[in-house]
């Protein structure tokens, strides 16, 4: 789903247009991104838990050449399903 599909979604389901409805899914995304962005972790109950991770750096290869390359230390997102979701995605159809 993208987010325009998204929006369309949410619209379809609340009284505002799709162009309200788009400022409130870019909010609720912008909120989340900030959050992550101050180190703080995202918490949606029924749905997942957003934080960072920190990847330590490494000597990793080049897939083209094969020579070695230094990769730096960084911080990456990730998003960790929660119980109801979990349920939801893997009960059988």
């Amino acid at each position: 789903m993208t987010k325009a599909e998204l929006v369309e979604k949410v619209s379809s389901q609340i009284n505002l247009t799709k162009k309200q409805t788009e400022v409130v899914v870019n909010t609720v995304f912008q909120s989340i991104t900030e959050s992550l962005s101050e180190g703080k972790k995202v918490e949606l109950r029924g749905f997942g838990s957003f934080r960072i991770r920190q990847r330590n750096a490494r000597i990793g290869r080049n897939p083209k050449s094969g020579t070695q390359v230094d990769v730096p230390a960084k911080k990456v997102p990730f998003f960790k399903a929660g119980k109801e979701l979990r349920e939801l995605v893997d009960k059988d159809k």
